[in-house]
């Protein structure tokens, strides 16, 4: 299992995940409006994307209806760690 923060940006042009906010979550863009669980949906599918796992092995366990978010991936793929430490830019 694999926890870590998200900072997500709804309504952005595209999909994308890279990057790092306020030192401690990794940033999320999505083009989905933050309107009725579209972007969580598209945040779900965009870090199944960069970590290579299913849409149903990402769960958003708080900031359902915020723009910080924790994520839970399960089960974490191998080297996801360095997935993660290379998607937040280091």
């Amino acid at each position: 299992m694999l926890k870590f923060a998200v900072r997500v940006k709804p309504g952005s042009k595209r999909d994308a995940v890279g990057g790092r906010w306020d030192e401690r979550a990794l940033v999320v863009s999505v083009a989905a409006p933050a309107v009725e669980g579209k972007a969580n949906e598209a945040v779900r599918r965009a870090l199944a994307k960069a970590f290579g796992v299913r849409r149903q092995d990402v769960e958003i366990v708080s900031g359902e209806r915020g723009r910080d978010k924790v994520v839970v991936i399960d089960p974490a793929p191998d080297g996801a760690d360095g997935v993660l430490a290379e998607l937040l830019g280091g």
